[in-house]
């Protein structure tokens, strides 16, 4: 799937790096997802992001002429990850194995990015200013295309019938809720690890949901 602007458009291509920019763009994107993640669009400031990455904030201007193109260059990259998943599942595939994979995948990303999750969680709850266009649509294609998938997958009697686009958003919502609300997951689970007993859970649950009324009874 290519890569997006904020707007819609296609990332043009860049010029390759040096090693050395490549190494300080890395830690300005890696600070600024920490100030982000925790402080959310409004709250992170230039200094912040500059002191986190180890770089002066003239050396950051350098490289990002603003807060607001560290932010954008942030979800740029983080729409392809978070969307890669989607796009991996096969439609000559095993319908139920596809969508466990998927799911499996989207608890794993919770479990490795929980920052790129939580800034994504606040760039919704703001209303989606920067990638309100995105989400409007090269996202709504690749999930209007993949609930075509799966609708033919219940037509065919390979998986119990149900709305294939909430069932897409049953499990954005469970999987990510292990990231977006990690505080409140470990404060109710003490020392046990969150994601000790997920995978088991996720499995089970939708491995029960999707199983075609024919195997009720077997």
């Amino acid at each position: 799937m290519p890569r997006f602007l904020a707007h819609g458009k296609k990332m043009d291509d860049q010029p390759p790096l040096t090693r050395i920019q490549a190494r300080n763009r890395s830690a300005i994107m890696s600070g600024g997802l920490d100030a982000f993640s925790t402080a959310g669009f409004k709250g992170a400031t230039l200094d912040q992001i500059a002191d986190a990455a180890g770089l002066s904030k003239p050396n950051l201007l350098y490289y990002f002429p603003s807060k607001e193109a560290i932010y954008t260059a942030l979800l740029e990259e983080l729409l392809k990850t978070w969307l890669d998943p989607l796009v991996s599942l096969d439609p000559n595939g095993n319908p139920i194995e596809e969508i466990l994979a998927y799911a499996h995948r989207k608890l794993a990303m919770s479990r490795d990015f929980p920052r790129e999750s939580r800034l994504f969680a606040n760039e919704i709850l703001a209303g989606a200013p920067q990638i309100h266009n995105v989400l409007a649509g090269p996202l709504r294609t690749l999930v209007d295309e993949k609930a075509q998938v799966l609708r033919g997958w219940m037509d065919a009697g390979l998986i119990r019938r149900s709305d294939p686009h909430h069932l897409i958003f049953s499990i954005w919502a469970l999987t990510q809720h292990y990231a977006d609300f990690d505080v409140q997951v470990r404060a109710v689970l003490g020392d046990i690890d969150p994601f000790t007993g997920a995978d088991s859970f996720v499995d089970h649950l939708y491995r029960t949901l999707l199983q075609p009324p024919d195997h009720d009874h077997l």
